[in-house]
């Protein structure tokens, strides 16, 4: 690989007292930064400059596109292109722009005057370029082709044919229209492909402005209104209910900031398309290997008996038949229980992939998981063609059938635990029957040599792996395992793209790979890019989606906002990984771009006068992480060389990177990173470490596969991470159980960016709990680690502020680790409602038009940002309306037991757990929808439902006994009580089950408790002062 040449290309440049000065940078690389291709040589030797301002590096077909079809601007400086020579016209070009007729057909006898052509190509206006050639000032003389000044005009034939070669030329540039009948087919064809796939892989379509600007004008709005609103709101308390105001408005404060945190980072939301024709033109051409990276996947499993196999074989499956090269795919699966149930589950999964991949390839299929694949109702014979499909389609159904079965036999065999063991097949004892106390596995099923697919084809290495564990060591669940599998993937295939799933997360898209690397593999952003993320999709989820488990809202208006400002947040699963990036190591710098300079003022008088001064140079110590970031470019400082990392090369010896550095100072040899750093930050494998140099992935040469196999057990041992900074700055982070909102926060405060790909057709699909109870546990753990991150020293609030996270984007991190202790203000603002209905108080004093108007105008902008979202994002009204929903049954359960749950866990060290009690399931659809299990997060939205409703019963009970005189305060206070109910409704039915099993006595006892209770109210009326001394009554008699 060619090595990057730096320095200055800026020169004066004295021919015959002619003095060339260069206002601007030539080129200081040779490739495109849009397509990766060379940039080709103008006709007079001189390479090809696209922008005169900036020198951004762009080759003639991109520079040509862009004038054609795209913003007709350098994609660095934004300077309009200027038209070169050659080059067709296009709408904006100057009108005075001379033109090149005479410069492409070569005049004899021609009438300019001699010109004269600097380095960048530019012309001056008294300038012409003859010939390829440049003519100096000098007259009578010419530099490069001479002229042939006998003849004064070409014969009728001579010019006739220097037409045709124009023509010609003009036409594989594409110039020119090609005629529709002429021409050679197969040649243009052929160009236009190389044409086609040195365009860009993706663009950015942002949201139109019709549907943006207003959206963004109403968010202004409702700030301003806000904050009239919380100045009405303070300086008028209420003071015959003062604890009740005074609560109020600390929520109603606590709900604006919330609201600040979550909106402002939907501020700039974008949509990415991708190209993927342009994808497999540029690196996978007709007779030539591909060249598309590899890409290694994780899955990780901890109990089979809680996530069925089966479930874990489709994934599998679905990642093996992927649209990718099957030499480049790698499929790891990490066992954190140590189960021979899932050891022998992917026994039968790779041989039933022997006919179940080129089954899917041959005929196309979508999605490739044969699970969900035969249980989808669709006309499964719609674009097929081939006369065998359906008959290989039922026998392959036929051989799934039969495949669950056998994996069925194997989970009813595990369901017992033999006294002695579980032995395996040879008769030597499972080493992981002590699933705490067993040392590492590792067997490679598929990829090996003769594991081929029942057509002689090769398959995808699929690779069971059971990290060692021990009694006394720290192993941080999920986090250690996918850190673990990070390095054994490291050992065996290296591959510069890592994609980690959940065992219960299939493949939906087969070409979903493809799409991540449409921006992975971009020469201009792709190496800058930490990873590429895809919105979660689920199965098996009721139509009206109760609980929110889609979670739209998220999904597609949030992530779509955070990737107009640095990239979404990593969600767990999904996600394409730089392998880079989670070494630890800096994204590349920028390279800016030269400014003017200016030598008729002083230096220090240049930003004055619109210049700067040259960077004075210096020299950098360490970086925070030990100086791998800067590595490379260190050495390319001191040594005074070029120097790059090659691409798929040799490992790299420790011994060799020490001898390197021989003939150095002290000074510098102390910048570089030593044997010592590499081994206390990465650990004592010499292997894994020559692979983190290994930019584009690629194993050892000369590497037996044993030898590869004993160092990967090695690299999973427990005590491997000890002393290292695996889990601090490596891999998966430690210190939540929401590892991976740590994992991306800590990528982007280094300077990283994230990418958001949603592909037409969802590229993953997974279950979700549609449960009631189960729904609430899972939103119980993710507010948990939301608690634990906001109480460590990773905390948005204070971490990371010297690195380059963007400020709308630690907004939104903000948001994610203290939209928990909103619950605190939701329980005490839903509570008001009932109080004070039973008080008959209100946090509100007597409303003046100023302050009605403040009201008013604080629902409509409420209403109206609600809406503008909803257009400009394409969420449905009762999506967005569920999420509303369940915001307030999360925040008043499971986020107020997490919050608490969390401060006893880090402050106090107690460790809480809710169990669930499972009842009865139901067989039918959607039967686990209405199972009852109950738990304790039950107990604060049932309390809530219930006294706002004998709030209501109280207060309508009151104001008929109390006359027409009461009904006006009462609607302020009916109205905040049913706000409360209305959204507490899904919980409410989750409670009661489906409409015709409504438990009866639940029911008559609510009525009876409700009536009594208001009755018994209205008759006591506590909340009013009693009278003191004798019962004065009227006599009756006229005084």
């Amino acid at each position: 690989m060619a090595g990057l040449y730096t320095g200055s290309h800026g020169r004066h440049e004295q021919d015959d007292g002619v003095v060339q000065t260069h206002a601007n940078a030539t080129l200081k690389s040779k490739t495109c930064n849009i397509c990766g291709d060379e940039i080709d040589l103008k006709e007079n030797g001189e390479m090809f400059v696209a922008c005169h301002v900036c020198g951004f590096p762009v080759c003639q077909p991109c520079y040509d596109y862009e004038r054609a079809e795209g913003q007709q601007s350098c994609p660095q400086c934004h300077t309009r292109y200027k038209r070169h020579k050659g080059c067709r016209r296009v709408e904006g070009d100057e009108d005075d722009a001379e033109d090149d007729f005479e410069e492409e057909f070569q005049l004899k006898n021609p009438t300019h005057q001699p010109s004269e052509h600097n380095v960048n190509g530019d012309y001056s206006h008294h300038e012409s370029h003859i010939n390829g050639g440049a003519i100096p000032s000098v007259a009578g003389s010419v530099t490069g082709k001479d002229f042939d000044g006998e003849k004064e005009a070409y014969t009728p034939e001579e010019w006739k044919e220097r037409v045709e070669k124009w023509k010609t030329r003009q036409e594989k540039r594409g110039l020119v229209t090609k005629p529709e009948d002429g021409g050679n087919d197969q040649d243009d064809d052929d160009y236009f492909r190389v044409a086609e796939a040195r365009q860009p892989l993706w663009r950015k379509v942002p949201i139109p402005s019709r549907l943006i600007s207003p959206y963004r004008i109403v968010i202004v709005i409702r700030l301003v209104i806000l904050c009239f609103f919380f100045h009405f709101r303070i300086l008028t308390p209420a003071y015959d209910a003062f604890p009740l105001w005074l609560i109020s408005v600390i929520c109603e404060i606590w709900f604006g900031v919330s609201w600040i945190l979550d909106q402002f980072p939907k501020w700039l939301p974008i949509t990415r398309e991708t190209y993927l024709d342009r994808l497999a033109l540029r690196f996978e051409r007709e007779g030539e290997p591909s060249k598309l990276l590899p890409v290694d996947f994780f899955v990780s499993s901890v109990d089979p008996l809680k996530e069925p196999p089966i479930i874990t074989a489709n994934t599998v499956l679905s990642i093996l038949s992927v649209d990718y090269p099957v030499e480049k795919v790698s499929c790891y699966v990490s066992d954190d229980g140590a189960s021979m149930l899932l050891f022998d589950a992917l026994a039968e999964t790779a041989e039933f992939a022997r006919r179940w991949v080129p089954f899917c390839k041959k005929y196309s299929i979508e999605p490739r998981a044969p699970e969900f694949y035969f249980s989808e109702k669709i006309d499964y014979l719609k674009d097929k063609v081939q006369p065998t499909f359906v008959k290989d389609r039922r026998a392959m159904k036929r051989e799934y059938e039969e495949f669950k079965v056998r994996i069925n036999a194997l989970v009813s065999k595990a369901q017992k635990k033999p006294e002695e063991g579980w032995v395996m097949q040879d008769g030597t004892p499972w080493p992981g029957n002590n699933t705490r106390d067993h040392p590492g596995m590792i067997q490679v099923y598929l990829g090996a040599e003769g594991a081929l697919d029942i057509e002689g084809k090769e398959l995808p290495r699929l690779v069971y792996v059971s990290r060692e564990k021990r009694p006394g060591y720290q192993h941080h669940k999920k986090a250690g395992a996918m850190n673990a599998l990070i390095r054994v993937s490291a050992v065996l295939t290296n591959a510069p793209f890592m994609l980690n799933l959940d065992c219960d997360h299939y493949v939906n898209n087969s070409k979903a790979v493809r799409e991540a690397m449409c921006f992975l593999m971009d020469p201009q952003v792709g190496k800058k890019l930490c990873y590429v993320q895809f919105p979660q999709r689920f199965d098996g989820i009721d139509r009206h989606d109760r609980y929110a488990n889609r979670n739209v809202v998220f999904f597609d208006i949030n992530m779509k906002g955070l990737d107009g400002i640095q990239g979404p947040v990593y969600v767990g699963t999904g996600c394409v990984f730089n392998r880079q990036a989670l070494y630890g190591y800096d994204p590349p710098a920028s390279e800016k771009r030269a400014k003017m300079t200016c030598d008729c003022w002083p230096k220090w008088c240049c930003c004055c006068c619109g210049g700067s001064r040259k960077p004075k140079s210096k020299k950098k110590g360490l970086k925070a992480l030990l100086g791998l970031g800067g590595l490379y470019s260190k050495k390319k400082k001191m040594m005074g060389k070029q120097y790059t990392r090659k691409a798929s090369g040799p490992a790299f010896d420790l011994e060799e990177i020490e001898e390197g550095f021989e003939g150095y100072d002290d000074l510098e040899k102390s910048s570089l990173m030593s044997q010592k750093n590499f081994e206390k930050r990465f650990g004592m494998s010499p292997v894994f470490i020559a692979s983190t140099l290994m930019e584009e992935g690629g194993r050892p040469e000369g590497s037996s596969p044993t030898a590869l196999i004993k160092e990967a057990i090695h690299v999973i041992s427990c005590g491997y991470e000890e002393k290292t900074e695996w889990g601090k700055e490596l891999g998966w982070i430690y210190g939540s159980i929401t590892e991976d909102i740590l994992t991306g926060f800590k990528m982007h405060c280094r300077g990283w960016r994230s990418v958001y790909c949603t592909p037409k057709r969802a590229a993953f699909k997974g279950s979700a709990p549609i449960n009631l109870s189960d729904r609430l546990h899972q939103v119980l753990r993710w507010a948990l680690g939301s608690v634990e991150i906001f109480l460590s020293r990773h905390c948005p609030l204070w971490y990371g502020y010297g690195g380059k996270l963007k400020w709308l984007e630690r907004l939104a991190y903000i948001n994610t680790i203290v939209y928990p202790f909103t619950s605190i203000a939701l329980v005490a603002y839903c509570t008001l409602p009932a109080v004070c209905l039973l008080t008959g108080k209100f946090i509100v004093p007597t409303l003046n038009n100023l302050a009605s108007i403040w009201f008013i105008a604080l629902f409509m902008s409420i209403i109206a940002t609600g809406v503008l979202e909803l257009r400009w994002s394409g969420v449905s009204i009762e999506d967005w309306w569920r999420n509303e929903q369940f915001w307030v049954i999360g925040g008043v359960s499971a986020h107020l037991f997490a919050v608490f749950q969390g401060l006893l866990k880090v402050l106090a060290g107690v460790d809480t757990n809710f169990t669930v009690t499972s009842k009865t399931a139901d067989d039918s659809e959607f039967g686990e929808l209405y199972l009852f299990k109950w738990t304790t997060l039950l107990i604060p939205p049932t309390t809530l439902i219930i006294i706002n409703i004998v709030g209501v019963v109280a207060g309508i009970s009151g104001a008929i006994n109390n006359g027409y005189g009461s009904w006006g305060p009462l609607f302020g206070k009916l109205f905040f009580a049913f706000w409360v109910i209305v959204h507490l409704y899904p919980f409410l039915k989750g409670l009661m089950g489906r409409q015709n099993r409504t438990p009866t006595i639940v029911v008559l006892w609510s009525i009876l408790l409700a009536s009594i209770f208001s009755l018994v109210w209205v008759r006591i009326d506590p909340f009013l002062p009693k009278q003191t001394g004798p019962i004065l009554k009227q006599c009756g008699v006229d005084c």
